[in-house]
Order: C-alpha cells, then sequence, then structure tokens
C-alpha cells in the first residue's frame, strides 16, 4: 500500500517530464498520469503514442502504483458498459484510497446499491426537472454577465465560471445561498493534488472535509424533520435506501455531487470561452446562428473532457485489446484520449463545431454510471451563451491560461480576458 500512496504530495511526481518527447522513451516506460502533464498542458501527444502503438498499455511502475490505460474509443465504451467484468470499487480515480478516510460513494458502488442510491437524487437533475430551473438559471446568467467590466481585464474563471456553478450547486443542495463560495473550496479540496497550492497535505483534505460534513449534517438534520423537498439534502435523508448512512458514506455521496456539479461545468464554461477566442471563424457562425449553440456545448465538452479518466478494477481475469488483464487489475479509462481518436472524431485535435457526431462524445461516460446532471450543465452552458450573445461582440483572451495539476479533474484555473461591447 506504501507504494499506491505515493501519488498523496505532488513533489513525488518528476517535474522534468514536461520536456519529454513521449516518442523517445521506451513504450513500457509510458506513464502519462503525471499532474505536470496537466499543469503545463502537454499530455495529449502521450496518449497519441498509447492510442497509436499500445492501446491498451500496461505501467507496471507510477506514483499511483500498477494499472491498466485505456486510450482508444471503442475499449473505453467496451469497460465502461462491462459492469459483470469491471468493478467501480472502491475508487473512481487512479490513486487508492486512504485506510482510515474512506469515503464511498454511489458512483463507486456496483449494482444494486449503486442504482438504489443514484435513484434517489437522479430526479432533482432529472429531464422533468430542468423546466423549473431554466428561469432562475437565465435571471443569475443576466446577473452576472451585466456586473462584468467591459473594455477591462479580469478573471472569466472566477467571476463567471466559479460564480455561476456555485449558485447553481446552492439550489441543488438547498444550501446557504450567503455560503455558496465554501461549495467551490471543498470540491477544490476534494480533488486537489497534496501540494499543488489549494491542500498541503492528506491531513488538511481530511480536516477540511469533516468541516464539511458538519456542515452538511446540520442541514441533514434539519431536512429530516420536515416533509420532502427536491434537493439533493432532503432526497437523501427521506430516501428509503440513503436515509441510514453512515457519516462517510453521507460525506462521500456530498463529495460525489459537488464535484459532479462543479468542477465538470464549471471548466466547460471556461474551456468555451476560450475555444470561441481561438477560433473566430467558428464564433462568427454561432454570431450568425444561435441555433449552433448546443453544437458548440457539445463540441467543447468532448474538446475539454473536464473529468480526464475513470476508472475501474477487473473482477475477473479478462481479455482486451488482446492484452491478459487479471483480477483485480487497475484499469484506468482515459476519457481524454478517446475523445481525441481520429478514428471517431477526425481532426480530433482540432475545435469543430460542425462535426456530424458531436454528442458520441465520452466526457460523461456511458451505462449505469452515465453523468446524470448532463442535461442540466447542457443547459446551463447554452443559456450562459445565449446570454453572452445578447451582451457583447467578443471574449478576447489577454493573457496566459492555467491549468490545474491533477489528472482526474482538467481544469482552468485562470483565464484572463477582455469583453468587448456589441455595437
Amino acid at each position: 500500500m506504501a507504494e499506491e500512496r505515493r501519488y498523496d504530495d505532488i513533489n513525488n511526481f518528476p517535474r522534468d517530464i514536461v520536456d519529454v518527447d513521449p516518442y523517445s522513451i521506451p513504450l513500457d516506460q509510458c506513464d502519462p498520469a503525471n499532474p505536470f502533464l496537466f499543469e503545463q498542458g502537454v499530455e495529449l501527444p502521450w496518449f497519441q503514442r498509447l492510442r497509436e502503438e499500445d492501446p491498451v498499455h500496461y505501467t507496471k511502475d507510477s506514483n499511483f502504483g500498477p494499472y491498466w490505460s485505456i486510450t482508444r474509443y471503442e475499449d473505453i465504451m467496451a469497460v465502461d458498459l462491462a459492469h459483470d467484468v469491471f468493478s467501480s470499487e472502491p475508487i473512481i480515480t487512479i490513486g487508492e484510497p486512504l485506510e482510515d478516510f474512506d469515503l464511498p460513494m454511489f458512483i463507486a458502488m456496483d449494482r444494486p446499491k449503486h442504482d438504489d442510491q443514484r435513484r434517489v437524487v437522479a430526479p432533482v437533475v432529472g429531464p422533468a426537472n430542468l423546466g423549473n430551473f431554466e428561469k432562475l438559471i437565465r435571471e443569475r446568467t443576466q446577473s452576472v454577465l451585466d456586473d462584468l467590466p467591459v473594455g477591462e481585464e479580469f478573471d472569466w474563471v472566477e467571476n463567471v465560471s466559479v460564480e455561476l456553478t456555485t449558485r447553481m450547486l446552492a439550489t441543488l443542495f438547498g444550501f446557504p445561498y450567503e455560503d455558496r463560495a465554501r461549495l467551490k473550496r471543498w470540491s477544490d479540496v476534494a480533488t486537489a493534488t497534496p501540494g499543488g497550492g489549494i491542500i498541503e497535505s492528506e491531513e488538511q483534505r481530511r480536516e477540511e472535509l469533516l468541516e464539511c460534513v458538519g456542515v452538511f449534517l446540520e442541514l441533514w438534520n434539519q431536512r429530516v424533520n420536515q416533509p420532502p423537498q427536491f434537493d439533493f439534502i432532503s432526497m437523501l435523508a427521506h430516501g428509503e435506501s440513503t436515509k441510514n448512512m453512515d457519516m462517510m458514506e453521507y460525506l462521500g455521496n456530498l463529495i460525489l455531487l459537488i464535484v459532479g456539479g462543479n468542477d465538470t461545468t464549471r471548466n466547460t464554461m471556461s474551456a468555451s470561452a476560450l475555444a470561441m477566442h481561438l477560433h473566430p471563424d467558428q464564433f462568427a457562425d454561432v454570431k450568425a446562428d444561435q441555433k449552433l449553440i448546443e453544437n458548440m456545448v457539445s463540441e467543447t465538452i468532448r474538446w475539454q473532457t473536464p473529468l480526464a479518466h475513470m476508472r475501474r478494477r477487473a473482477k475477473i481475469d479478462t481479455v482486451l485489446g488482446g492484452k491478459a488483464i487479471k483480477e483485480g487489475d487497475k484499469v484506468v479509462m482515459w476519457y481524454l484520449s478517446g475523445n481525441r481518436d481520429e478514428s471517431v472524431f477526425p481532426n480530433a485535435n482540432e475545435f469543430n463545431l460542425h462535426r456530424d457526431n458531436l454528442r458520441r462524445h465520452l466526457s460523461f461516460g456511458f451505462g449505469i454510471h452515465r453523468c446524470m446532471g448532463n442535461r442540466l450543465a447542457e443547459m446551463q452552458l447554452k443559456i450562459l451563451w445565449e446570454e453572452i450573445l445578447a451582451r457583447f461582440d467578443r471574449i478576447e483572451v489577454v493573457g496566459d491560461v492555467q491549468r490545474g495539476a491533477s489528472v482526474f479533474v482538467r481544469g482552468i484555473t485562470r483565464l484572463p480576458v477582455k469583453l468587448h461591447a456589441k455595437a
């Protein structure tokens, strides 16, 4: 277990890997799971080499222990759908749970418990409830955009992406609106690599997440003594399969719902602004025909892939891509790589909102673990761009893009921009 916990500190990863040509090293030494690759935005060639030469690739020695990299679209689909062969337990990220701080959550559970718990909260973000959110999302989006300075530099991530997603999260949880910034903090703490600037140690992560569950236990105790309401906490408190969860399972599911509702949408909002800056011709197409906003949203979700991977463990000995995978082996589905698979998405590294298979991306996953809030996220992004086009001529990126040092959340942490008003 000691070897598999080396990832606990970012300083244990080789930093000079960002200058290495992945084609220059022996294939068996190819290990794309290094947060510095993602921080510097140089991770894609590593996955390209694996797709070309060894799409089911075994890394024997890594900071996360031995693992298989699944890098082609069809193989990722096969793993994601084979619930009888590949287990989601005990965790969905490449690292291992800490022995004394395990956080069960339904995305990291197999049937039937996964289905029972997911069924409790899914209606909050289900299609039948989306119409109830649309007016509120639009009003908040208008408010945020109207407060932005035109012609002056500001950080799009902090002022738009974070603000909009935390407002939505507060609504989904029925969380005190004035304290919504705490939700963003807990999301960042839950997924951060220690030493990377957000937390310095696993001990700090533990302390802050225990503070999180303390706050949410107070809310649970309020909701359990009230009639059921249509928010995550109330539904967990009253759900038949969740009302008797222990504290750590409650915390695990909270973190799942917070991260799922925050990181993915936040980073796609930021990536969409970047994409439209980098591709002014396609932005012109969107301005000329706003029906293309939905295309742009789907293509951004593919192009950014806000969660780079999900992981499984083999339940039994199996064969994938001609490789013998043993029972217990760690199998990492690199969604980021599958979304750049040229056999499915021609010129996959290019942003192209005119693709004819825009919705085939892997970013939401497949099968029983497919993202349950995908339609809500798409609606938030669609409304954001409808309101942007009503106000601004363009969003100009005026400084360096900063990215997160994480092999799980593929995030943009800072995006300096300047708004140009409509004539």
